[in-house]
């Protein structure tokens, strides 16, 4: 059934003329006539009688017109709910992110919700080989990670941040002007990882495969800061990207940068292959924006 021979049999309906409801919709009268006669021919009975001046409305006529209201009104919401997902009015964004990550973050979630009040956003916190499993599966629309990904998964990677690794430790263990440590250096050091499903951890482990390193790893743990405390401690140098060196806030820290090679931290979006939303390429194009412009450290 023609949605437009609704409207027109509609507006016919409710001015009681054909020529009122013709200048209303901006046709000719003869276009009015010729749609509710289709609709009529379509239903196989007269919707209409012409008394006079005056239309009424046949049994049949008053079952199709009330029909017609509550399609009509769903057919507007339709348009008005389409029209604000697009213009970003109403939407559902959920974004993982991993614990390592929410703290660069908070510039973008901040600047998002100042655009688009409308939009709402969940956050999932979890680890990045997770992250890019949610998002595989199509639990997740979009999550961010740390390359390298899991080259198994059907994702389309979008990098947004490069930051290179230091090593922190206890004042004395590197030489005191040391600014930076080739990576062979850590094969004769205690080290203290983060956990192994961390992305921090596999761009490490390749590393020291890549430079044929036997690490002797003294600790592991799920929490950045705990690393922190132990280096403190001097049980050994922790391994961390640079926006947490810029947050040590103790003077018996010392940070040097990885180089020979030097080891990316390189943070990236994973998404499906497929669609997205009109609020996750908002997302994505602010935080292209906001990691561009440098992200506090």
């Amino acid at each position: 059934m023609d949605i437009r021979a609704l409207r027109y049999f509609s507006e016919t309906v409710r001015l009681n003329s054909f020529s009122r409801a013709a200048d209303l919709l901006h046709v000719t009268q003869s276009t009015v006539s010729k749609m509710v006669r289709q609709l009529e021919d379509e239903i196989a009975s007269p919707l209409l009688i012409r008394n006079g001046r005056n239309l009424e409305l046949t049994d049949t006529g008053r079952v199709v017109y009330d029909q017609a209201q509550q399609i009509l009104a769903s057919v507007q919401r339709l348009n008005s709910e389409v029209h604000h997902t697009r213009t970003l009015r109403q939407g559902h964004l959920e974004i993982g992110i991993p614990p390592m990550i929410n703290i660069l973050c908070t510039p973008v979630l901040k600047t998002f919700r100042e655009r688009h009040p409308d939009i709402t956003l969940t956050l999932h916190e979890d680890t990045g080989p997770q992250i890019e499993q949610r998002v595989a599966t199509g639990a997740l629309e979009i999550g961010m990670t740390i390359l390298p990904a899991d080259p198994a998964l059907e994702l389309t990677l979008q990098p947004v941040a490069s930051y290179p690794i230091w090593a922190v430790a206890r004042r004395g263990r590197f030489q005191k002007q040391r600014a930076t440590l080739p990576c062979k250096a850590l094969a004769e050091m205690p080290l203290l990882l983060l956990n192994n499903e961390f992305g921090l951890t596999r761009s490490v482990r390749n590393m020291f495969r890549q430079c044929a390193i036997t690490p002797q790893i003294v600790a592991q743990s799920s929490q950045w800061d705990w690393l922190v405390g132990m280096a403190l401690a001097d049980m050994g140098v922790a391994l961390l990207p640079q926006p947490f060196v810029g947050r040590l806030a103790s003077d018996q820290l010392h940070a040097v940068r990885l180089v020979e090679p030097e080891v990316p931290w390189q943070v990236a979006y994973a998404m499906r292959p497929a669609y997205l939303s009109h609020a996750a390429k908002a997302w994505l194009t602010l935080s292209e924006e906001l990691f561009a412009g440098g992200l506090p450290s």
